[in-house]
């Protein structure tokens, strides 16, 4: 048998590490089934105060079990529109039509909010994002915009939980760190917090978190971590470096915690492909608690 030398083995390495991504695909709990009860999928404007004067899309996905007789769990969605998308990696609505139809997940409403646009200040320019400051900032603001803005507005026409248990929010990227921060800041209105790829990274100082979570009395919060080995690696920090420094600390300050390390990059692909088993993990002892 001839000998591979190690240089030739290079192409194969690369070609390996950029299909490291297309090895991740919705699985059939992605899917549309039969048989089972489809929820109802609505869009929405919205005009912050908080994040003073920016505008937003968010959608509110109602479950076909849910009937007004009770508070029914929410799930927020930062960069909701990607999560929300039926052809998208995560497919949220058909995933939680089936799981709330298995009953391995508690009847519950989503939540898919945008990071707000401020209008541009003369006509014919582009709106400005607003979404490294609302994700990326170490602050309660955004964990406010939720608890005074939108869940009051969608309150308006579904019933939703005010236990802190009940309630769980998501990101991707900077919505990851985002997800974590709204519970961080304000674990007496969310407790679970999935977060995909997170920037934990010096975009905005959240490299501090590892830190913070070791010397910070522990919260009540459950937290789930997806990373990739060929994530982000720039200016800011190191992406799975960092996500290994998050997990080291929730384990040292004893907190319900999971990270699944894959091979992906910075996308939605392998977070979306493990989203079900996620949601089962999140909401494992859910029939436990009280809407």
């Amino acid at each position: 048998m001839k000998r591979i030398l190690p240089f030739l083995l290079l192409p194969l390495v690369l070609t390996k590490l950029q299909s490291a991504d297309e090895d991740y695909v919705p699985g059939p709990d992605a899917m549309v089934k039969e048989g089972v009860p489809r929820g109802e999928v609505m869009k929405h404007q919205w005009t912050s105060k908080i994040f003073d004067g920016t505008e937003r899309d968010y959608w509110v996905y109602v479950p076909a079990q849910y009937d007004g007789s009770k508070p029914a769990c929410v799930m927020v969605f930062f960069d909701g529109g990607g999560f929300v998308k039926e052809d998208g990696p995560f497919r949220v609505p058909t995933v939680f039509d089936n799981l709330i139809h298995a009953g391995e997940m508690p009847i519950t409403v989503g939540v898919f909010v945008n990071p707000g646009v401020l209008p541009p200040a003369k006509e014919g320019r582009e709106p400005r994002k607003n979404r490294s400051f609302e994700y990326d900032t170490l602050s309660d603001q955004n964990a406010r915009f939720l608890i005074e803005e939108i869940l009051p507005e969608v309150g308006k026409t579904v019933k939703l939980s005010a236990n802190p248990d009940c309630r769980a929010v998501c990101g991707n990227s900077s919505g990851g760190i985002a997800a974590f921060t709204v519970a961080w800041e304000r674990p007496d209105a969310f407790r679970k917090v999935v977060s995909h790829i997170g920037s934990f990274t010096n975009i905005r100082g959240g490299h501090v978190y590892p830190a913070l979570v070791r010397k910070t009395e522990p919260k009540p919060l459950r937290v789930f971590l997806q990373e990739g080995e060929n994530d982000l690696d720039n200016l800011h920090g190191n992406w799975p470096l960092a996500n290994l420094q998050m997990e080291a600390a929730l384990k040292f300050a004893k907190y319900d915690h999971k990270l699944v390390m894959g091979t992906g990059k910075h996308s939605g692909r392998h977070g979306g492909a493990i989203f079900p088993d996620t949601m089962r993990w999140l909401w494992r002892d859910w029939k436990g608690l009280e809407p």
